[in-house]
């Protein structure tokens, strides 16, 4: 078989969110710090500095454990505008070298390697000039690792094994020897479930899988997903899956002043309206709402669902949610966090309403009302009643792989 040439560069920013910090805030840089969403003692790390990765501060550690483990640490609030603007301009850095064939993340992204790009020695050059168009338009504090291989699965693993602020091309004749040094669990597509079905297969090392066969692979996956594990490993270039959006939500872990229940039910109201608007932008309906709580005491945790008529209607979202947390137990204890989500999606050109459907058409014009003046005056210019007490809390949020529209989002 021919050796499948190049193809794809994938990029990843290194300790991103503590990065931009360290960028903005010079007298943290080269000190171990730690990004938290909320200043409390008990919530935990967003990101942390490579200086706090040395003690063992990861994504996760709870901000009591990571004083324990670095006291030297700075945990600083998270400020998620920052990271979206930061995430544009670094974009824009890196389009003036190549184009970025898709974003993935707000730290990741990768770009198709053109037919005549493709030799090794162009392509490390080729790296070097993205890192200094990153220290030159944006900052030489932020870094990037950055991989490359004949397919992105495989430049993804590329950029696992040089960070941070490295550069690996993995070309086919150096493969699969070059994984051998990886654990499975590094493997993307492998989590602890999965790993365990190897492990009783008797696959335990990152060799013994890239000798497997696809046949082997398939049968342990259970189907397809099996084929593509092995054929993104031995560096096949397969199509992108087309993905269906199922939920829209948000959840928000309480400040010390907002955990009695009559000051985070207008948190709820908040995360809902910010769901509603996103449903609307993009066009969508949806068929039920979903409600999560996390109680204080011992953790507990309790959800609930209605489901009801295909909607995108703020006003009918607010009474559902009402009356779902009305059935809650414990009605008087603190709560840590609230989230919520809207599901049963569906395209709004693809619905029919029914012929029993209490939807108001003039509730549709208020929503486009709502709407229109919320991108003409700013998203905090108007809301429902509902919100007025939680407006100040719950921030915009990065998820792993939703980059928010600040216009949008940040209310």
């Amino acid at each position: 078989m021919s050796l499948l040439p190049l193809a794809a560069l994938f990029l990843d920013f290194d300790s991103y969110f503590a990065s931009v910090e360290q960028h903005l805030q010079p007298h943290l840089r080269g000190r171990p710090i730690g990004v938290a969403p909320v200043m409390a003692e008990t919530s935990c790390c967003i990101a942390a500095s490579y200086q706090a990765k040395e003690f063992g501060v990861k994504t996760g550690t709870p901000i009591r454990e990571a004083r324990q483990l670095c006291p030297s640490i700075t945990i600083v609030p998270a400020r998620p505008e920052l990271y979206v603007e930061y995430h544009h301009k670094l974009v824009a850095a890196i389009e003036s070298c190549i184009h970025v064939e898709a974003v993935l993340s707000i730290d990741e992204l990768w770009c198709w390697l053109p037919y005549n790009w493709r030799e090794s020695t162009f392509l490390e050059e080729l790296g070097q000039n993205i890192k200094m168009a990153i220290a030159d338009q944006v900052s030489p504090i932020i870094t990037c690792t950055i991989g490359i291989a004949s397919n992105r699965w495989l430049a993804k693993m590329a950029s696992k094994m040089r960070k941070p602020d490295g550069i690996l091309i993995l070309e086919q004749k150096s493969l699969p020897e070059a994984l051998y040094p990886l654990k499975l669990s590094d493997l993307t597509g492998i989590g602890r479930s999965m790993e365990l079905r190897l492990h009783a297969r008797g696959l335990h090392s990152v060799e013994q899988i890239c000798a497997a066969s696809r046949e082997t692979l398939h049968s342990i996956w259970g189907g397809i997903e099996g084929d593509r594990f092995w054929m993104n490993l031995h560096g096949v270039t397969l199509p992108e899956l087309e993905t269906t959006r199922r939920t829209i939500g948000h959840s928000h872990v309480l400040p010390p002043t907002m955990r009695k229940p009559d000051a985070a039910l207008p948190i709820a109201h908040k995360l809902t309206q910010k769901a509603a608007i996103r449903l609307r932008k993009e066009n969508l309906l949806a068929g039920a709402l979903h409600l999560q709580l996390r109680y204080l005491h011992d953790k507990q945790s309790w959800a609930a669902e209605m489901r009801f008529e295909h909607s995108n209607d703020s006003l009918h979202f607010s009474k559902v949610l009402h009356s779902l947390w009305k059935k809650r137990p414990w009605h008087q204890a603190k709560l840590l966090q609230v989230g919520m989500q809207l599901s049963h999606l569906l395209e709004q050109t693809n619905y029919t309403p029914s012929l029993f459907s209490r939807e108001q058409p003039e509730r549709e014009n208020l929503n486009q009302a709502l709407d229109s003046i919320r991108r003409k005056h700013g998203q905090k210019s108007i809301h429902l009643g509902c919100e007025q007490d939680g407006m100040s809390a719950a921030p915009m949020r990065i998820s792993f792989t939703h980059i928010p529209d600040v216009e949008s989002e940040n209310r």
